[in-house]
């Protein structure tokens, strides 16, 4: 395995020049506070001593004249001279460099033992994302484990009341038996009040350990995330030194910074949008003369705006400067042979050709533009993320580029609902209002269902038939609906539930591949137990609202019983998800023992059985249902990671109806399987 002695030091490095690079950009802009340079010497001290730390003498010289060339400012921060400036960041930029380059040690490499870092560098280190959604997962068990614990207060109460009768018969024979029984009843109140406390304090316990469970899930769930506002600081000073280049005066100003996201998509976006603000400086921002006989300000703005949109994120680069010639990009595809192309294109369309690559209206190439390969770094890192990318222009007003891209995870504020047993939420800023419906209020046709809405007629679907594809609605015996109207690009649709359950900040999870999916859902997130729900998308919503055709009588759909058993939480309810969605009614089971003891409660029409669980495995829990009279006719399918032969072949021996390896999992054909064996 590889020694990495520099893992730390790289982040808190980052961190480091990071935050010195944006202060010195504050400097330059006149922006200085009293503390600035007292802060950037402190932060460049710090830098100096961690790289002592991890025996980088070169970094630390760098670091060390960060001081010299900043410390004559200390007192008086707005005498900072340009030439100072430029010093502080060419350092920032070598040591970057240097960072960049340390790489961990292989196997067999000599390396020096690292001292801690101080607890202030600490403090600034980012954790690895796999440490953080293990950390999650483990959260997760632990809300499954600790609801188990709570089972087992039914338990003790039931202990208590057997106490209270025991208690009551020794009372009964108190005078034939005397003394004897007096010392039982004695003991009887004893037991009683020691269990009166034990539940006490167990059932106090239980409620610390989860409210400090949820906020320690809370605040790694936003760990998990970066924001937006991490990629300002690059972004303003690409703008800053291309700007310094042509000699411009260019402001950037970022907004939307708090929007969290996950750090694979700021990292696929950041180099198409350092381009973007190359760009816009180099070829969008005229230079000061020009401006000013345009009655422009001198300064050139470029703005870059982050903005969540449903399950999509969105960055908009926008300059005020000339705007692009479409005329000279016309010129430019000609001279590549698109004139054919070119010949019938015009305004957006024309300007995605710049998008290809290959393609510059800069009569001359220089160490900023002129080769035509910038705005292809753009559509690659689209097309990477599967989103999607648009250009505006207005001739001498300016430019915007907008990235839409997926989100894979972010931070959001949600209404959660419940509807026919199922918990989902909608995104709080697609909620345009709820109201209370009556089913009189829900008008029937051919068309499908609609409700009266600011005077106008609006689709109307149940959550539940969205969730679970049913062409049919469940009665609900005259009981009014909670909708939610909600407002997607295709307009407003209202979505009926059976109870709003409040408002809560969830961190949307990407579904896996074997998960049920519909355009109706984003994605998946954690509930205050740790068990996952849906997160909705508007979009789809208002789609599959608007394309139900839901019939006019209402049915009661039959829900067969089917228990799933495995210890993995996701697994559990993904399951639960699948069958739910395709009509079933789920219940779960975390352990061999605790499925027999509900399957002797209540009759199921099928088993869905992991192999690997701690105490009884899949095997012996078929074994042991095949052995009972009341369980032996109930088929069972094993679904597990184990794929070999031998595997397979005891599953049959043990009486498995059914066997899924987890790697080849297939939803449909589960469906299926479980079809023929419960009809």
């Amino acid at each position: 395995m590889a020694k990495d002695p520099y893992k730390y030091f790289r982040v808190e490095a980052r961190e480091l020049l990071d935050q010195i690079g944006q202060g010195v950009l504050d400097l330059e802009k006149g922006a200085a506070t009293p503390d600035l340079v007292p802060r950037l010497l402190r932060l460049a001290h710090t830098l100096k001593g961690a790289a002592r730390v991890v025996k980088q003498r070169e970094i630390a010289d760098q670091a060390h004249a960060i001081e010299d060339a900043l410390a004559p400012f200390r007192d008086s921060p707005a005498g900072a001279s340009r030439t100072h400036i430029e010093t502080v960041l060419k350092l920032v930029d070598k040591i970057s460099v240097g960072v960049a380059s340390l790489v961990p040690l292989a196997d067999g490499e000599g390396s020096t033992p690292v001292r801690p870092l101080p607890e202030e560098a600490l403090r600034t280190v980012r954790t690895d994302i796999g440490e953080m959604d293990a950390l999650l997962d483990g959260i997760a068990e632990t809300h499954t484990r600790m609801g188990s614990l709570r089972r087992c207060l039914g338990s003790l109460d039931r202990a208590r009341d057997l106490v209270d009768i025991l208690a009551e018969q020794k009372a009964s024979r108190r005078d034939v038996n005397g003394a004897a029984a007096g010392k039982a009843h004695s003991v009887a109140e004893d037991l009683h009040t020691t269990f009166d406390g034990l539940r006490r304090n167990l059932a106090s316990s239980l409620d610390h350990m989860e409210r400090d469970l949820r906020r320690v899930r809370d605040s790694a769930e936003q760990l998990r995330l970066v924001p937006a506002g991490a990629l300002f600081t690059s972004l303003e000073r690409m703008a800053r030194d291309v700007a310094q280049a042509q000699s411009k005066l260019v402001v950037f100003e970022g907004r939307g910074g708090d929007v969290r996201l996950d750090a694979h998509v700021l990292g696929v976006v950041q180099g198409a949008l350092l381009q973007l603000v190359r760009n816009a400086v180099a070829h969008g921002i005229e230079l000061e003369p020009d401006r000013k006989r345009a009655d422009k300000p001198p300064e050139g703005r470029v703005t870059l705006d982050v903005a969540r949109r449903g399950r999509r994120v969105a960055f908009r680069c926008a300059d005020d400067g000339r705007g692009v010639d479409v005329e000279a990009v016309r010129r430019a595809a000609r001279r590549k042979g698109l004139s054919s192309e070119t010949r019938e294109l015009e305004g957006e369309a024309l300007l995605h050709l710049l998008l290809r690559g290959g393609i510059s209206t800069s009569v001359a190439v220089d160490g900023v533009s002129g080769r035509g390969i910038g705005l292809d770094v753009v559509r690659e890192a689209t097309e990477r993320l599967g989103g999607d990318v648009s250009v505006r222009t207005e001739t001498g007003k300016g430019t915007t580029v907008e990235l839409v891209v997926p989100l894979s995870l972010a931070s959001l504020t949600a209404l959660v609902v419940e509807s026919n047993g199922m918990v989902a939420a909608v995104p709080l800023d697609a909620v345009q209002s709820t109201l209370w419906v009556a089913p009189e209020q829900v008008a029937k046709s051919a068309q499908g269902e609609s409700v009266v809405y600011e005077n106008q007629a609006i689709p109307f679907v149940p959550l539940s038939v969205v969730l679970s594809r049913h062409t049919i609605a469940v009665s609900r015996g005259g009981k009014p609906w909670s909708a939610i109207i909600v407002r997607g690009a295709g307009g407003l649709a209202a979505i009926g539930a059976d109870r709003l359950a409040g408002t809560a900040n969830v961190v949307l999870r990407p579904l896996p591949d074997f998960a049920p999916t519909t355009p109706a859902v984003a994605g998946a997130f954690q509930d205050a137990e740790g068990n996952f729900q849906l997160l909705l998308d508007a979009d789809g919503l208002v789609e599959e609202a608007r394309c139900s055709h839901a019939s006019q009588g209402e049915y009661e759909a039959p829900r067969q019983p089917i228990l799933v058993i495995d210890d993995s939480l996701t697994t559990r309810k993904l399951e639960q998800s699948i069958l739910e969605s395709a009509g079933y009614e789920a219940d779960l089971a975390t352990s061999g023992e605790e499925a027999l003891e509900k399957a002797r409660r209540k009759r199921y029409s099928l088993f869905l059985v992991d192999v690997e669980m701690p105490g009884m495995d899949g095997f012996k829990f078929i074994e042991h249902a095949r052995a009972d009279p009341m369980l032996r006719d109930v088929p069972s399918i094993l679904v597990t990671s184990r794929t070999s032969l031998e595997d397979r072949r005891r599953g049959q021996d043990v009486g498995a109806q059914g066997y899924m390896a987890k790697s080849e999992f297939e939803q449909t054909e589960l469906l299926d399987r479980i079809r023929r064996l419960v009809s």
